[in-house]
């Protein structure tokens, strides 16, 4: 037996929840998948016959860590229309000048930036509900994630957050479009925590993973008034030339190639410089194809893509709404549905209970201290979406 090998750090964190409900899909016939967190449609042909050019070509070397200078001149133009941010690649930044990076995949980004900030001792606060991997990321570095309590509406604002600030906070993580929820800070929301960050002396780090995965009914004014504009009322717009948020946003939830492993990373380049420094004795660089491949994701609208997961997410509000509560997402294609206290069950009770339907939900205790709702993701077909709906309300009713 090796388990004296094992060191601490990994015998501290459980497999995450979400896979064993994977699992136990597996061993279903033709189950009713409402659980997975990937969008069912296919990569827009541009972007896979980039992917396939940039093969054929031979670009499967090795790129700088800082990623392909082509990608990187996309991230950067597109930085500067919608944030208004002047950024250089990393390394190469003036001083006060914002740095940026490719990184594979936003989960590698938040690595970097935990890795990069977070001493043993030290804490950042993050929203509960929140994406699995924060806190774990978190006591992977030693440090302690603080949780931002934001039922019932799950909206992490600078009044719940202001109190969890302490001599020991690093950093205050922002999810929007948020992983479980689909909520979709305003405007006001983004700013206000910016500037509670900004008075505290910590750095806001801003998840935007499903930025333009926002629907009509939550999109900023500047989306509304200047289609260049993107979706989400991002934290780190208005900031000008003096950048104190960190950005991190990627191409695998919009595109549909969320195993190609690519996101960028943009903020001040004291911290972004350092994330760009432990890319190099981690994951080296990204992928150099798929690099080459999303190139082409900055000139490949996906609007009806959007509005057709808009209809989903109007068919799981008028479902769900009808037998318990339900804060409406706003984007991404999740949501964090309650379940209803009549039935006297846990989330991981009902969904358990919902795996004897071949329905395959996601228990709220995997992204929460409470677990009293279920996740639902609504990337999956409209036919299987309604089938499994009816059978979800059935079971609350």
């Amino acid at each position: 037996m090796l388990d004296h090998l094992i060191s601490e750090r990994a015998s501290a964190i459980q497999a995450s929840g979400i896979r064993r409900i994977f699992n136990l899909g597996a061993s279903l016939e033709n189950p009713i998948r409402l659980s997975i967190g990937q969008p069912d449609f296919p990569i827009p042909e541009p972007i896979r016959n980039a992917a396939i050019n940039a093969i054929e070509s031979g670009h499967n070397g090795y790129t700088p860590t800082q990623g392909s200078p082509a990608l990187l001149s996309k991230v950067i133009e597109s930085l500067k229309v919608d944030l208004g941010w002047d950024c250089a690649v990393t390394g190469a930044a003036e001083q006060g000048q914002p740095s940026v990076f490719i990184s594979s995949g936003t989960s590698g980004a938040l690595v970097l930036a935990f890795m990069a900030m977070l001493n043993p001792g030290d804490e950042c606060i993050i929203p509960d509900p929140y994406f699995v991997a924060y806190p774990h990321m978190a006591s992977i570095c030693g440090a302690k994630a603080v949780k931002c309590d934001t039922y019932p509406d799950f909206r992490m604002t600078a009044e719940r957050v202001a109190p969890l600030i302490t001599e020991k906070t690093k950093f205050v993580l922002v999810n929007t479009p948020s992983n479980p929820c689909g909520v979709v800070n305003d405007e006001k929301e983004s700013r206000e925590l910016r500037e509670l960050c900004k008075s505290k002396g910590v750095l806001l780090i801003s998840d935007e993973i499903y930025d333009e995965f926002v629907f009509d009914d939550a999109l900023t004014s500047s989306a509304k008034n200047d289609p260049s504009m993107k979706r989400c009322a991002s934290a780190c717009r208005e900031n000008g030339a003096h950048v104190d948020t960190l950005l991190i946003r990627g191409f695998g939830k919009t595109y549909a190639c969320t195993g190609w492993r690519l996101g960028y990373v943009a903020g001040p380049s004291e911290i972004v410089d350092e994330m760009a420094k432990l890319q190099q004795y981690t994951f080296v660089c990204a992928p150099a194809p798929l690099q080459q491949g999303v190139v082409a994701c900055f000139d490949t609208p996906m609007g009806e893509f959007v509005k057709d997961y808009q209809q989903r997410r109007d068919l799981v509000v008028e479902k769900m709404s009808a037998v318990t509560e339900l804060a409406i997402p706003g984007g991404a294609f999740y949501a964090f549905v309650k379940v209803p206290e009549h039935l006297n069950m846990t989330g991981t009770e009902f969904t358990e209970r919902m795996i004897e339907d071949k329905v395959l939900v996601i228990p709220g205790g995997v992204f929460s201290d409470r677990d009293t709702h279920f996740r639902i993701s609504y990337a999956t077909g409209r036919d299987e979406l309604e089938q499994g709906l009816d059978l979800l309300a059935r079971a609350m009713s």
